[in-house]
C-alpha cells in the first residue's frame, strides 16, 4: 500500500493560524520544570474505580504489520478484531525511533532525553523518576512486569544480556526497583522461538554467539532470582504464560492490577515454530519466520483477551496495544520483513516509518463501539491518561510531564492535540503538531517541512515555502530542547 492510500482526515477544526497560535503558549508550559504538567487538573471525577491496565508492546513491529492496517499477507485475527472493537489510532507515535528510550517514555510520561536514556542500551530509569508502576502502587494496584525490560541491567553479579554483571553495575535498575511486584523479565532481546538457545545465523543478529549454545539472556523474576523451567518453544507464549497468572491472582484477589507486558517480537533473532511457518505454505522461509512469529504473538494477543472475558474483567480493563518503534534495516528483506506500508523511514529514523507504529485501546465499558482517530497520540501520554482517568497526580512527580492526557479522547470530546509532540535522537530532531511535520536530520543545520494530512509519506518538503511555518515551529523546538537539558541537570527533582 502506497503512503498516497494511507487516509488522514483533517483533525483541525480551526484555522491554521489560531492553532499555531496556541501551541505557541503551550510551549512555554511544556519548557518549565515549575508549570502545570500536562495532566488535567485533579478532579474527584473519576468514572470508573479503579480500572484494571495492561500496556502490550511488540518489538520492531511496523506500522503495516497488521492485517487491519492493510498487509496484504500476514494474519492478525485477534489484533484485527480489537481494533474492530476499540479505539484505533491512525497516528499513534512511539517517543523514540528505537526500543530503550520509548519504553522510558511509556513509564513515566517523559522524553527520554530529559533522563539520559539516549538509545537502545544507554543509560537506565534513574531512582528519583516516578514509574507508573510505582504510581498505581499508591492506589493499590498489584504491578507486574513480564517479557523485555531495557531500562537498565538486571544483575550486578553475572553476565547477561547486553550490559548485565559488573561491566553494566552502574546502569542496575530493574522492574523490582521501579515499581513492578512480580517479574519475568530480560535485559534485551532473546529469540523469538527457544529464547534461551541460539538459532542458526539465518535468524539474524548473534553477535559473537554460536548456534546450539546458550543465548546469554536470562529470564530475571528477581534479585539474584532466574527462570529455568518451561522456556522451550514460542517466545510470545512464554512470556504470557506468566502474565495469565499473575492477572489470574488479581482477579481473584479482587485487586485492581498494572500488567506491562512487552514481547520481543518481532525483533531480530526471528523465529517461528512449524505451526506458525505451516500457515503462509506460498512464501519463502525467511518470510514464513517473520510472518509466523507475528502470528504467534497475535494467537497470545487473543489468548489475553479470552482471559479477561473469562474472568469477568474485560470490560473495566484497559488493554493497550502498540509497537515501540519502527521497522528493523534498510528495506524488507531476510527476516527483517516488516514493512512501513509506504511511510518514509524505518527504525532509527524520525521520518514516520520510524515513530508512527500500530496503535489499538480497548476498554468496552467506555469504547463502546469501534472508533478511529487521526489525532497524533504518544506512548508519552500513558502516563498523564492513566493517571487523569484515576482522579490523582503524584505530589513529588518531576516535572515537565511530556504527554498529554487522553482521557477526553477516549470519553469522545478530544478534535485536536492541544499541544505538538517533540522527538530527538542523535543527530535528528522533529516537531509533530496536528498536521505539520519539522523536522532535520543533522542536528539543526537544515530543516523540511511536511504536510502530514495531505502527505503522509514525506515526499514534499514544504520548508522553502513556508519560512514562517519553520521558524515559528523551530522556536518551540528550541524551546523544548533548553527544557530537557534543564531536566538533565537535575532542575526537574524539587
Amino acid at each position: 500500500m502506497s503512503a498516497t492510500n494511507i487516509k488522514h482526515r483533517p483533525v483541525c477544526s480551526y484555522s491554521r493560524r489560531r492553532f499555531l497560535k496556541k501551541i505557541g503558549a503551550v510551549a512555554t508550559a511544556l519548557s518549565l520544570p515549575g508549570c502545570a504538567n500536562s495532566l488535567t487538573a485533579e478532579s474527584s471525577r473519576n468514572t470508573h474505580h479503579n480500572p484494571n491496565i495492561i500496556l502490550c508492546m511488540t518489538d520492531d513491529q511496523g506500522w503495516g504489520d497488521t492485517g487491519y492496517n492493510g498487509h496484504p499477507v500476514l494474519q492478525t485475527p485477534n489484533l484485527d478484531d480489537m481494533a474492530h472493537h476499540g479505539l484505533r489510532f491512525d497516528r499513534f507515535y512511539a517517543a523514540a525511533p528505537v526500543c530503550s528510550p520509548t519504553r522510558g517514555s511509556c513509564l513515566t510520561g517523559r522524553h527520554p532525553y530529559r533522563y539520559g536514556i539516549f538509545f537502545a542500551n544507554s543509560g537506565h530509569i534513574k531512582k528519583k523518576e516516578i514509574s507508573l508502576a510505582e504510581a498505581l502502587k499508591t492506589r493499590g494496584y498489584l504491578t507486574g512486569h513480564f517479557g523485555k525490560w531495557h531500562l537498565g541491567t538486571l544483575t550486578k553479579t553475572e553476565r547477561d544480556a547486553n550490559r548485565g554483571g559488573p561491566r553494566g553495575v552502574d546502569h542496575y535498575s530493574p522492574p523490582w526497583d521501579n515499581g513492578f511486584d512480580v517479574c519475568f523479565s530480560t535485559e534485551a532481546k532473546v529469540p523469538t522461538w527457544d529464547p534461551m538457545i541460539t538459532p542458526n545465523p539465518s535468524a539474524g543478529d548473534l553477535g559473537q554467539r554460536m548456534s546450539d549454545t546458550p543465548f546469554g539472556t536470562f529470564y530475571w523474576t528477581g534479585p539474584g532470582q532466574k527462570a529455568i523451567d518451561n522456556l522451550r518453544g514460542d517466545d510470545s507464549r512464554i512470556i504470557m504464560d506468566r502474565a495469565v497468572p499473575f492477572i489470574r491472582r488479581a482477579a481473584r484477589e479482587k485487586h485492581p492490577f498494572f500488567a506491562v507486558i512487552w514481547f520481543h517480537a518481532p525483533h531480530l533473532p526471528v523465529l517461528a515454530g512449524p505451526a506458525y511457518r505451516g500457515k503462509y505454505p506460498n512464501c519463502s522461509l525467511d518470510e514464513q519466520h517473520f510472518y509466523g512469529c507475528i502470528t504467534a504473538l497475535d494467537e497470545q494477543i487473543g489468548r489475553l483477551r479470552s482471559e479477561l472475558r473469562e474472568l469477568g474483567i474485560a470490560k473495566n480493563t484497559l488493554l493497550w496495544f502498540c509497537s515501540d518503534n519502527g521497522p528493523e534495516g534498510k528495506k524488507p528483506t531476510g527476516r527483517t520483513r516488516g514493512t512501513t506500508a509506504g511511510l518514509r523511514g524505518r527504525k532509527r529514523s524520525l521520518f514516520e516509518g520510524g515513530i508512527r507504529v500500530p496503535g489499538l485501546l480497548e476498554w468496552p465499558i467506555e469504547i463502546k463501539e469501534s472508533r478511529r482517530t487521526a489525532i497524533p497520540c504518544c506512548t508519552s501520554d500513558y502516563f498523564p491518561t492513566i493517571l487523569d482517568l484515576l482522579g490523582f497526580r503524584m505530589p513529588n512527580q518531576p516535572l515537565p510531564i511530556d504527554g498529554l492526557s487522553l482521557r477526553p479522547l477516549i470519553e469522545g470530546m478530544m478534535k485536536s492535540r492541544s499541544r505538538p509532540l517533540a522527538f530527538e535522537s542523535r543527530n535528528q530532531i522533529a516537531l509533530i503538531d496536528n498536521r505539520y511535520k519539522l523536522i532535520s536530520t543533522d542536528k539543526g543545520k537544515t530543516w523540511m517541512l511536511f504536510d502530514l494530512v495531505e502527505d503522509p509519506g514525506e515526499i514534499r518538503d514544504r520548508a522553502a515555502t513556508r519560512p514562517d511555518l519553520v521558524a515559528h515551529m523551530k522556536q518551540i523546538l528550541t524551546t523544548w530542547q533548553a527544557s530537557c537539558r534543564d531536566s538533565l541537570a537535575g532542575k526537574d527533582y524539587a
